[in-house]
């Protein structure tokens, strides 16, 4: 690694823990040591932080052990990448920073690892006992900081805890692999003073056991759900939740012949292109959705891992089936709570398990019916012009061809009209080809996450963001270090403009939402990345190819027309709902 420059002070700290995993003598452990050496017996493969004084065991400890260690420019961004890193490689990801700034910096990525339901282990110093209520420089400790909410187990960690002694490690090591080893996100914040990081281990080092366990339906609920599915029509609603039994899903469709629709986050579970696919619901979805609940409602509609939260459901009433939703959730909170007037028969159970249990009752039985003729997502396709500034429709259309269609890259959309354009125009046959954030949606979360995709892909990953989300918080300069094939496809248009747009379709006119016109080619190469400018739709196919096969981080900046009306008329009409809402 390349940061030992930084780090002459801690010279000693460095020599001792490459003795600990290059020498079999037995020697003594530090804290910091300890907490590595069971990150890494975890399965953790990658931290992502910032660096500072008071985290300098740790950072020591880290570089010297087999995890793979990104110094990030932003601990947000650090946060996002680790997402992202956990949902490319399916394996916890670290996240470290020093105290104070370094805390509340990280805490926005940490709130969408949360949303997000991804496994992520931040580890952060904090003041030692002696100087705490002193004035310490970045005083981290309950006279200084909400520690309620940072460092105990609430709305942002599945478990949190501040280390004072080192006989706590056994008892945070068995939680840790607890938490890691049930389905689902967890995020976890263990806090060391930096006086207990370099203190020695009293204890012998804790060994490391993870067993899952998944939650599963009884036979008797099973039966229920066949009854109630056997009774007629029924559509399945499909969401980010149930990305590992995307082979379940399709043989119940094609068995049953229901009509299958997704939540933007869940695209390309069921291959878009199917038959008995109906569209995305939602936020940027499909009419075709709404067609087919309008013409054909279906008796039950069978949801499976959505939260049917606002950007999925938009709670409109038109959504419900005539008997209602048998929905499955492995969190027991899910069912009934966006439809809290709708009949649910809400099951507990891991997607997969249940599908396959499913499965069994219905591949026996003689009730397999035929898909009907359902609505389908138009698609309208353009041609590219010679002239004028680029349409983001043609954009996505080439996007389709060369990345979606042309590449095994993974794509990612930030928020803003960028995931309008990217949910409601891409279409993908397979899972894990597509990232979206429609839960927490910070701006910032794949211009900096797409850097962790590609890292634990090794291999291309894709970002399509605007050039307000690439101004504020952009890891180009990591890419570039660790040579990690991101790709920024920058909707440059000089705007805010989901907010801009927005504006004017709520009636609030003359409120501009413009930032100044940006060369982020100029940028991306002071950085030495490589990038290249669009400003003809027909010089988009070749750039996009080009970008694909350059061996450095890549930036392609699309000079898009920014009176081109993002797909958010239904985000709008809910805006307006909200307002005239009585509650």
């Amino acid at each position: 690694m390349d940061f030992q420059d930084t780090q002459a002070n801690t010279t000693e700290e460095l020599n001792s823990t490459k003795q600990l995993f290059d020498s079999k003598l037995p020697i003594t452990f530090s804290v910091a040591e300890a907490v590595v050496k069971i990150l890494g017996d975890m399965g953790v493969e990658y931290a992502f932080g910032v660096s500072g004084g008071a985290i300098a065991p740790v950072w020591a400890a880290l570089h010297q052990s087999s995890i793979k260690v990104l110094h990030f420019r932003h601990e947000a961004g650090a946060a996002f990448a680790a997402i992202e890193a956990h949902f490319a490689s399916d394996r916890p990801v670290v996240v470290f920073t020093t105290t104070g700034p370094g805390i509340t910096n990280a805490l926005t990525g940490l709130f969408a690892a949360r949303w997000e339901g991804a496994k992520v282990i931040f580890v952060s110093a904090s003041t030692s006992a002696p100087e705490r209520g002193r004035w310490a420089f970045q005083e981290t400790s309950p006279y200084t900081m909400p520690c309620t909410s940072i460092v105990t187990s609430a709305q942002i960690f599945h478990y949190a805890t501040t280390v004072e002694c080192s006989d706590e490690l056994t008892e945070i090591s068995r939680r840790l692999a607890l938490g890691l080893a049930q389905p689902g996100g967890f995020v976890a914040h263990i806090s060391i003073p930096t006086n207990i990081q370099t203190s020695s281990l009293k204890t012998s080092l804790p060994r490391v056991t993870q067993s899952q366990s998944l939650a599963t339906a009884s036979e008797e609920t099973i039966a229920e759900c066949v009854r109630l599915l056997s009774e007629g029509s029924f559509a399945i609603w499909v969401g980010f939740g149930a990305r590992d039994a995307a082979g379940e899903i399709r043989q119940l469709a094609q068995i049953t012949g229901a009509a299958v629709m997704c939540s933007p986050r869940g695209k390309g579970i069921f291959p878009e292109d199917h038959p008995q696919f109906i569209g995305v619901t939602g936020f940027a979805g499909h009419k075709s959705v709404l067609t087919y609940m309008e013409e054909y409602c279906p008796l039950h509609t069978l949801v499976l891992g959505t939260r049917l939260g606002e950007f999925t459901s938009f709670w409109n009433p038109t959504m419900i089936p005539q008997r209602g939703f048998l929905h499955i959730d492995i969190d027991p909170d899910v069912p009934g709570a966006a439809y809290p007037y709708a009949e649910t028969f809400a099951i507990q159970s891991d997607v997969k398990v249940f599908m396959k249990e499913l499965l069994k009752h219905f591949s026996l039985s003689n009730s397999c019916s035929t898909a009907v003729t359902v609505p389908r997502p138009e698609l309208d396709l353009i041609k590219p012009c010679r002239g004028g500034l680029v349409r983001p429709k043609v954009l996505m259309d080439a996007i389709q061809q060369v990345i979606v269609e042309g590449s095994g890259a993974v794509v990612m959309a930030e928020s803003g009209n960028s995931f309008a354009w990217g949910i409601h125009h891409l279409r993908f046959t397979k899972p894990g080809r597509f990232r979206v954030s429609t839960g927490f949606g910070s701006m910032g979360h794949f211009v900096t996450g797409v850097v962790g995709a590609a890292l634990a892909r090794n291999g291309k990953a894709v970002a399509i963001v605007g050039d307000g989300a690439m101004l504020m918080n952009n890891e180009i300069s990591t890419a570039v270090q660790h040579q990690i094939p991101a790709i920024w496809i920058i909707l440059n248009d000089s705007h805010y403009n989901m907010c801009d747009q927005g504006m004017v379709l709520l009636g609030f006119k003359g409120v501009p939402a413009q930032i100044p016109q940006t060369d982020f080619v100029k940028i991306a190469q002071s950085m030495g990345a490589d990038g290249i400018h669009i400003e003809s739709e027909s010089d988009i196919q070749p750039a996009l190819e080009k970008a694909l096969t350059s061996n450095t981080p890549f930036v392609v900046d699309v000079i898009i027309d920014s009176t081109q009306t993002a797909p958010i008329g239904n985000r709008i009409r809910n805006l307006i709902s909200c307002v005239n809402r009585n509650y």
